[in-house]
């Protein structure tokens, strides 16, 4: 049986994809390392960098967008942090889904509950952006005790519905997807923002060439869930974002569930993140991992 994901390496556009992701990978800090992670549902691909004794946070991407996306924040956060940065298994990246796949949301907590033992996680903060985000809430809910902080970034379907014209624009890119569509998708969302040129490579190749998984989407959890939230949770939104009304998400949170910080930064939009603004998001997760 053909591999997929073999076919999509020795084709000319993943072999273009892998040397955009190696040359991301090239700038990271030096010390970092990756490893494949073996889970019950195929092997995770995890790139680790700081010093061995700093605190652990995981670091999850959003949908197509690989742990590379955190490429803009990871020096910063390895200098006193060990950081884990997680391809998703099933989504574009090196993870290698193998045997039964998943199916559901307990399975992918048990793929997370594998990650972390695999990297011999103990308590780590969870540091996450739009679907990654959606995870990391999912997982924070269900395993209380195996996560200490969460810092979530722009999370979509988290707190709140998103926006029609979201949706809307986002649809012909779901049905017919293309480095075309993805590259003008991105665009609209950020308003023509300039971003560095092998990430965006990387989501144009991600989304119109690399084999996926059908996605595994959360709900968004019930009030009454949220209040019992145990992990110190920050919520930074992204002001100029489309995908929601970023202020209504913040009155929301604010007004519905106290314990949880909310806060929006200016200059940014739900597709610039985490890559820009680099020093004011920088700063934003910082505070969060220490306060």
């Amino acid at each position: 049986m053909t591999d997929p994901m073999q076919t999509f390496r020795r084709s000319p556009e993943g072999r273009e994809f892998t040397a955009a992701y190696d040359r991301v990978l090239g700038t990271w800090p030096a010390g970092t390392t990756t490893t494949m992670v073996p889970t019950r549902f195929g092997d995770t691909h995890v790139t680790a960098a700081g010093p061995s004794d700093g605190r652990p946070v995981v670091l999850l991407p959003g949908s197509g967008a690989t742990s590379m996306a955190w490429t803009g924040q990871v020096t910063e956060l390895s200098r006193h942090h060990r950081v884990f940065a997680v391809d998703i298994l099933g989504d574009v990246g090196r993870s290698v889904p193998a045997g039964e796949p998943a199916r559901n949301v307990d399975d992918l907590m048990v793929w997370l509950d594998d990650v972390f033992a695999g990297s011999a996680l103990r308590r780590p903060s969870v540091l996450a952006h739009s679907y990654g985000a959606m995870i990391a809430l999912a997982f924070a809910l269900r395993r209380p005790a195996d996560v200490d902080r969460l810092v979530l970034l722009d999370p979509n379907s988290c707190f709140a519905g998103m926006r029609a014209a979201y949706l809307a624009h986002a649809l012909p890119l779901l049905l017919r997807p293309s480095e075309d569509r993805q590259r003008r998708f991105t665009a609209w969302e950020t308003g023509g923002a300039v971003l560095d040129a092998d990430l965006s490579r990387l989501s144009e190749l991600g989304t119109a060439h690399h084999p996926r998984r059908r996605p595994i989407v959360p709900r968004r959890p019930r009030s009454a869930a949220l209040h019992s939230l145990e992990a110190t949770t920050t919520v930074i939104l992204a002001g100029s974002s489309r995908i929601h009304d970023s202020a209504a998400v913040r009155d929301r949170i604010q007004k519905k569930w106290p314990s949880i910080t909310a806060r929006i930064l200016g200059g940014a939009t739900h597709h610039t993140f985490p890559e820009s603004p680099r020093a004011e998001l920088g700063v934003a997760i910082r505070d969060a991992l220490v306060r």
